[in-house]
């Protein structure tokens, strides 16, 4: 089994549940995040006043899908959040040793 975690734009985050739910996939963990990437954040104006921002407010979703299930729902998730500009967002696919579901004590595998 495989952990998809996808940092995304807030403004996205509906969408990529649609994609997902339409792949059969509707488990998953929201999280509201700041980060910065490669833009390093962005220069506002407050009050006539320059501001630099350089943390901006992203989506963390969170999956765990069996091993054959990953290039589909990642495909999924790219496609749903990537606008085709800086701070699409990233995502990361990690391995998983244990899934051990906490009501039943059930091993995933």
């Amino acid at each position: 089994m495989k952990k998809i975690e996808a940092i995304i734009r807030p403004e996205k985050l509906e969408q990529v549940k649609a994609a997902l739910e339409k792949q059969g996939h509707v488990a998953m963990t929201i999280t509201e995040v700041t980060g910065r990437g490669e833009q390093k954040g962005i220069a506002l104006q407050f009050r006539g006043r320059r501001m630099e921002v350089d943390t901006l407010p992203k989506v963390k979703i969170e999956t765990v899908v069996k091993d054959e299930l990953v290039e589909q729902l990642v495909n999924a998730i790219s496609s749903a959040a990537k606008t085709g500009k800086f701070g699409d967002g990233k995502i990361f696919v990690y391995p998983l040793e244990q899934v051990i579901r906490v009501r039943t004590d059930e091993r995933l595998n």
